[in-house]
């Protein structure tokens, strides 16, 4: 650095940006000046470090969100063929039953991907501006009723395809005689229609999903509750989630239980044994990614 000696009328030397008095009674002090370029060119190399920082963490956020994204759209696709293709061949009731669980699923994951993702990307399109783009909040509203619904329908899902097989394999003269396709397909609209009424509620209530705090997401309304509604729509959905959750558990256990009590006992299981502790395998990876993944959220 270039210093540039200047006296000063008062008796001081400035010295680039240090100015020196000469009083006897105050003796040599050293006082700091900070000139108008140099403030302004500190400020603007702060200013452009922060901007570019944000602008990485967005670009890294966006990015590791399509990877996200475009994995989970391509392997529901390809597991919604594997499913469809084996529900056309297989005839056997409680295989075709489980397949049809699982399809379900399945594509309602894939349509959550889909459906979610696009928003979401909107969103990060327009910079996060929710204002701009959403000044009457019917996009948000929109978006918090797809996460609701697309959020418990899959955990409501392997609920059901959880107690399925326990019928099955704790009651299999009921399960043949009562259990039936035309069951199983209504018990799917019901599962659907529960979670479409749990996601609805906030917008017949006339309480509207809000941005969250990242604000590329909607959800309840939840910082400074108002009053006991906003805190009975958020409890609504986490409850019926862990439900969901809680009966997977236990129904998986008692029929892997039961199913390995009877492998003990028989040393040749059954064709249709061998079915069953298929579907308990699938059934428990299910449990386990759901636990994962909704669990802490929930």
């Amino acid at each position: 650095m270039k210093f540039e000696e200047e006296v000063d009328p008062r008796g001081g030397v400035r010295c680039g940006g240090l100015f020196t008095t000469g009083d006897s009674k105050l003796g040599w002090r050293l006082l700091p000046v900070m000139s108008f370029n140099e403030s302004s060119e500190t400020r603007y190399r702060s200013d452009v470090r922060g901007s570019n920082t944000t602008c990485c963490h967005k670009e890294l956020s966006v990015t590791a969100f399509i990877i996200s994204m475009t994995v989970g759209i391509f392997s529901n696709s390809f597991a919604l063929f594997i499913l469809i293709k084996s529900y056309s061949r297989h005839h056997i009731k409680s295989k075709a039953s489980f397949l049809l669980f699982a399809s379900s699923l399945v594509a309602t994951d894939l349509l959550g991907h889909l459906i979610n993702g696009s928003l979401v990307l909107h969103v990060y399109r327009f910079q996060k501006k929710w204002d701009a783009f959403d000044p009457h909040g019917i996009m948000c509203s929109i978006f918090g009723i797809c996460m609701v619904f697309y959020g418990l329908s899959p955990l409501f899902l392997s609920g059901a395809m959880a107690v399925e097989p326990f019928i099955g394999v704790t009651k299999p003269i009921f399960h043949s005689t009562v259990v039936a396709s035309h069951h199983i397909r209504r018990l799917l609209g019901l599962t659907w229609l529960l979670a479409a009424l749990v996601a609805l509620l906030p917008v017949l209530l006339r309480r509207p999903y809000e941005v969250q705090s990242s604000r590329s997401w909607c959800s309840f309304h939840m910082e400074q509750p108002k009053d006991w509604l906003d805190v009975r729509l958020p409890l609504i959905f986490s409850v019926l989630g862990l439900l969901a959750l809680l009966l997977s558990i236990v129904c998986n256990t008692l029929v892997s239980c039961t199913l390995l009590l009877g492998r003990l006992r028989h040393k040749h299981g059954c064709r249709g044994t061998s079915y069953h502790l298929e579907m308990i395998c699938q059934l428990l990876a299910i449990m386990l990614v759901s636990c994962v993944c909704w669990g802490p959220l929930l």
